[in-house]
């Protein structure tokens, strides 16, 4: 699959596939329900082609979606061809870097747990940058520049007149570890003490005291769309990153962060011990 195909088409064809399968049709069947073949059906689904929203819509309504649902995915077969910013870079982005912001940009909101370090929509570009130069693959100092770049300009969907819900669960260590000097992460945690303000943003940190966690897969994040049914949950490993859609996966991640946003801090204890470590400093 070509980076290309990785945008607004991709997600669609996945939920496409998903409403399908939640409705117990064949491919056969659910071309017969609108009068279109089951090539036409499988073509939708799996990004090859274009798209047309009223047989998208027709096929919705007897997927039984709900009017949410059928709306963001007929939205994204009206705006299959837009492009978001990043359009420019897919050529020297990772393909899963290109699908991230894709959905990323249709989120009505994110709920992030992490574990080693803040995540990247509440980065600081000295914290950002820190990271990059942090890698054991040495990368030239044009290159860190671009990356980043990326990175502050991801964060352009908080400052949106309706920007997503940004639900945060940080691991103690993500606070206390010192990234890049004492210095930029005096100014990390006090970008974070100023998104807790935020109406849209609700930062946790879940403490060393509370010991053993639900959380041993590691950091992760759930996009949310419109409805539940279209949620995507991004693991990002070491060695690549996973996107996850099936129902089973996202109950899990669900039931993980619901458990850690359970067992952490509320928002204003967990703004006094980011203050506290930030004395520290």
């Amino acid at each position: 699959m070509s980076v290309r195909t990785t945008t607004r088409r991709r997600q669609l064809g996945a939920m496409m596939r998903k409403l399908r399968a939640r409705r117990g049709l064949t491919l056969e069947e659910a071309g017969a329900l609108v009068g279109v073949s089951k090539a036409t059906v499988s073509r939708y689904e799996t990004q090859a082609g274009p798209v047309k929203w009223l047989v998208v819509d027709a096929l919705c309504r007897e997927y039984s979606a709900t009017d949410a649902e059928r709306r963001a995915v007929v939205g994204l077969a009206k705006d299959v061809k837009q492009q978001g910013w990043w359009h420019s870079l897919t050529d020297s982005i990772p393909e899963t870097m290109n699908l991230l912001l894709t959905l990323e940009d249709e989120a009505v909101r994110e709920d992030h747990f992490s574990c080693v370090y803040v995540p990247g929509l509440l980065q600081t570009r000295s914290y950002s940058t820190a990271l990059q130069q942090a890698n054991e693959i040495r990368l030239a100092p044009a290159e860190i520049a671009r990356l980043v770049d990326i990175r502050m300009r991801r964060q352009d969907i908080l400052r949106r007149a309706a920007p997503p819900h940004l639900w945060a669960v940080l691991d103690e260590s993500v606070i206390r570890r010192i990234v890049g000097s004492p210095t930029v992460m005096r100014e990390q945690l006090g970008r974070l003490l100023e998104a807790n303000e935020s109406p849209h943003i609700t930062l946790q940190v879940l403490p060393f005291s509370k010991g053993a966690h639900g959380a041993a897969m590691g950091s992760f994040l759930i996009i949310g769309g419109a409805e539940p049914s279209l949620d995507v949950v991004y693991v990002d490993y070491h060695t690549g990153s996973l996107f996850l859609e099936q129902e089973g996966e996202l109950e899990r991640y669900r039931l993980a962060f619901d458990y850690l946003r359970a067992q952490a801090l509320d928002m204003e204890a967990s703004s006094r011990l980011i203050q506290d470590v930030r004395k520290e400093l």
